[in-house]
């Protein structure tokens, strides 16, 4: 019950943070300013478990020592008394916010009645404290006895006096940034373990260790804020071991992102550094349990292994893994590079921060260092699904390919059947159409000029159907009989010969655009077939005057032959059936011309690609193997 109360005033805190934040300058912000407090001096003490020591009211002014500055403790000292003259503040509701003060132990009081008192038995000396104050008090003294975990004491600039209201919102403005930063990255951590359960092995652990990670970092930001063990100081040891839980995870779970992404390293050395890690992180948690069984018997021991050793470890595997990028990025890895800027951001904050804090002699309190994380987080989540999109597309690529075999796939089993079926009944159909014709003609020189009339008519269609066997047997069996070097200008001489009339009729013009010196293999006949299939239907496709251009030319031993016209084109869906068995967009097309022209060019070790856009033009081109002249 204490718990949900509390938890009730963290979330009252951030809401009250907010509001203020909202509307800064309004109501509240007509209030008096807070007023720093820089009149302080300090009385040590050698009595260091005695809390009940009494408040030196009485001791001469001249035992006090002025404090202008960090003062370093005498070896003897184990504690130390602060006494600090209040300012006059013009409030009815006066406060105090002591910002930074290290201590085991803390009691505040005002002359002898005391405020405030705190104790912690746990690795977490940094203190934040908050404290109304009733009105009597401002004008007066504070005194503050402080047991010491740091070698001096040092509080200017960090003390504060002034309305309730001003200081609650400087007070919570100055953690709200680590719990919000730290309740997102735990959500994203959890948003990501639910979905990467329903994930494929092979993303499962990339995206399971990337939550890891985002989720160790997000209780590190949460429970490094002073604010938790302010409000919750009897859970502050609790706060501190799922700080070590969450440093203990961190560094296997990046090694093992990285390694999914990246590899394994040159001779594995990443994986064996990885595997190391996960060993000593398990060290350290059983080290862990065991120091809190023995009520931190083993504190200083888990203490050098947890922190020390853990530390130099972290320097290593983030120089290594950094290399590792780098090596990676000059190959030309995008995500190596995306990673090493998220790196950089991380490592710039951090070091800035570390010579900032070495600086001041350890008077700094790391805090920009989490948005450094932020942004090196982010890096990660990029290279993620840069990984995801990249996989994504390449799904979408062996899709598309593998419908295109399956529609190659498709039509090489119809031309199969097809062919089987030009062969088996071909030869014996042409031989009936041949006697009945010869009969007809017999019969015709016989016949009077009305019966005549009819008998043409059934020749003209007999002829009709033993075109279409013949185009079956080529379809099926195109041999070319003799097989010799064409050049291919001569040959379109003679097309154009026979097709230039067709188009006159037509009201088209055929123009032929063919170096000399352009050689094929095959032979004549079949090749003038196939290439007069194809310009016929260009001339039909004119529907009127229009122009048909024919063009070659030679690039890397493949010849390319384009047949191009400005007819009334084709859409999409009529383009991917041409060349199947007896289909046309024509009102009388049998659909085996292209079929067979089709089957000739793949026989002579060619391929034919037609585009075409509708109310444009149409263009086939044609590519065959080149020969010697």
């Amino acid at each position: 019950m204490k718990f949900t109360l509390k938890f009730r005033v963290l979330l009252l805190f951030i809401f009250t943070a907010a509001l203020l934040y909202c509307v800064s300058g309004t109501a509240h912000g007509k209030s008096t300013d807070a007023l720093n407090i820089t009149d302080w001096s300090i009385l040590w003490s050698d009595s260091a478990g005695d809390s009940s020591e009494s408040v030196p009211l009485n001791v001469p002014a001249d035992e006090w020592q002025p404090a202008a500055s960090k003062i370093l403790k005498p070896p003897s000292a184990k504690a130390v008394w602060i006494k600090m003259e209040l300012p006059a503040v013009d409030t009815s509701t006066p406060s105090i916010l002591l910002d930074k003060i290290y201590g085991k132990e803390i009691s505040i009081f005002a002359d002898e009645v005391k405020l405030y008192e705190s104790s912690r038995t746990y690795n977490y000396k940094r203190n934040q404290i908050f404290l109304p104050l009733y009105e009597e008090l401002t004008a007066g003294n504070l005194y503050i006895r402080v047991v010491m975990s740091k070698d001096y004491v040092n509080m200017q600039d960090k003390a504060y006096v002034g309305d309730f209201h001003t200081l609650l919102t400087r007070f919570v403005k100055n953690n709200l940034v680590d719990i919000v930063l730290g309740c997102t990255f735990i959500f994203i951590a959890c948003v990501m373990l639910v979905w990467s359960i329903f994930l494929n092995r092979r993303y499962m652990v990339s995206v399971f260790s990337l939550s890891l990670v985002i989720l160790s970092v997000g209780i590190l930001v949460f429970t490094y804020s002073p604010f938790l063990y302010t409000l919750f100081e009897n859970y502050g040891r609790l706060f501190t071991q799922l700080y070590d839980i969450s440093l203990l995870i961190l560094l296997p779970s990046f090694s093992l992102f990285f390694e999914k992404m990246f590899g394994p390293g040159q001779n594995g050395l990443l994986r064996k550094l990885r595997k190391f890690q996960m060993g000593y992180s398990a060290f350290c948690l059983l080290f862990l349990l065991l120091n809190y069984l023995s009520s931190d018997r083993f504190n200083e021991m888990y203490y050098f292994f947890s922190v020390k050793v853990l530390g130099f470890m972290m320097i290593i595997q983030f120089m290594l893994l950094f290399v590792s990028s780098m090596v990676y990025a000059v190959k030309g890895n995008k995500d190596a590079v995306i990673f090493n800027i998220g790196f950089a951001i991380f490592a710039g904050i951090s070091l800035g921060e570390l010579i900032r804090f070495f600086v001041s002699g350890g008077d700094y309190h790391l805090f920009l260092w989490k948005w450094g994380v932020a942004g090196f987080i982010g890096a990660l989540i990029i290279i993620l699904g840069r990984v995801f999109a990249q996989n994504h597309e390449q799904i979408i690529k062996y899709s598309k390919e593998l419908k295109m075999f399956n529609n190659e796939l498709q039509r090489s089993e119809k031309m199969d059947i097809i062919s089987e079926l030009a062969a088996s009944v071909a030869h014996e159909v042409r031989n009936p159409l041949q006697v009945t014709r010869g009969f007809l003609q017999l019969l015709s020189g016989k016949s009077k000029a009305a019966e005549r009339e009819y008998l043409d008519m059934a020749m003209i269609e007999l002829d009709r159907a033993s075109g279409i066997i013949t185009d079956f047997l080529t379809f099926a069996k195109p041999e070319y009989g003799r097989v010799a070097v064409l050049q291919v200008s001569d040959e379109f001489k003679h097309i154009e010969g026979i097709l230039a009339p067709l188009a006159h009729l037509q009201g088209g013009k055929i123009t032929v655009d063919i170096p000399d010196d352009i050689c094929i293999q095959g032979n004549s006949s079949k090749f003038k077939q196939a290439l007069i299939n194809i310009i016929k239907n260009s001339i039909e496709a004119l529907d009127g005057e229009g122009q048909i251009h024919i063009r070659a030319y030679v690039v890397q031993e493949q010849v390319f032959i384009h047949v191009e016209d400005d007819g009334e084109g084709m859409d999409a869906d009529v383009l991917t059936r041409l060349g199947e068995p007896y289909f046309s967009n024509k009102t009388k097309g049998t659909g085996l011309g292209l079929m067979v022209t089709f089957r000739i060019i793949e026989a002579m070790e060619g391929n034919i690609h037609y585009s075409s856009k509708k109310g444009v033009g149409t263009e086939a081109v044609i590519t065959l193997p080149a020969a010697g002249s």
